[in-house]
């Protein structure tokens, strides 16, 4: 296969194939030198549109961020849209879980993702939070999407409900019900995700009815 032309190189093409190396080979393969062996250019090319790691690391949540949709925070509906922007962003994590240790303690800097927080604050404050309180909910908001999409409850036991049984009967009975409830332990609507949803019912719930009330 011929080398391609460095003139096609741009910022976004180097974070794509970042964002592939880290699925394919978690964050061992996020180094220049493999970004530019995937693109078939040489390593010191890039510096021409990426000015370093951390640089990089701003680029690959670019594209991220663009694919999380803001349309629902629009909705006058108010929980029902900031429900449904929390599902789409979550969405969009679990298919880059690596990325999640990478840009939880980044800074935010990319214009797309500094117009969402903006617009989830404005939604939080039309539920009648005051600026504090919008700021807690949306960090928690965060901290439910991100920590959800990075873990996953049900992988952690391999076992059959019932063989718990003889020495942990509150974890068996609680597993064997889940796996009777519709979508089962694992998979699209498993226990994760209903676990998700219940999490985003009681912040937002709790969000709603505290809205603009005294602190204690």
């Amino acid at each position: 296969m011929p080398r391609p032309s460095q003139s096609i190189l741009s910022r976004a093409a180097i974070a794509r194939a970042a964002l592939e190396l880290l699925d394919e080979l978690g964050v061992e393969g996020l180094k220049m030198r493999t970004i530019a062996d995937r693109l078939g250019v040489r390593g010191a090319s890039l510096y021409h549109h990426i000015a370093s790691k951390e640089d990089l690391l701003d680029a690959a949540a670019e594209l991220i961020n663009d694919e999380i949709a803001l349309g629902p925070l629009a909705d006058p509906g108010g929980v029902a849209g900031i429900a449904e922007y929390a599902r789409g962003y979550r969405r969009v994590y679990l298919r880059y879980p690596h990325m999640i240790p990478l840009v939880a303690r980044h800074r935010v800097e990319s214009e797309k993702a500094l117009r969402g927080y903006d617009a989830l604050l404005a939604a939080l404050g039309g539920l009648g939070c005051t600026p504090a309180e919008a700021a807690e909910a949306a960090a928690a908001l965060d901290n439910l999407v991100l920590g959800s999409a990075l873990e996953t409850f049900t992988a952690g036991f391999t076992r059959a409900p019932r063989d718990y049984e003889p020495g942990y009967p509150a974890l068996a009975a609680a597993l064997g019900a889940a796996a009777g409830e519709p979508g089962g332990l694992g998979g699209p609507g498993g226990l994760d995700d209903r676990g998700f949803e219940r999490g985003l019912r009681l912040l937002l719930g709790g969000v709603q009815a505290g809205a603009g009330s005294p602190r204690p």
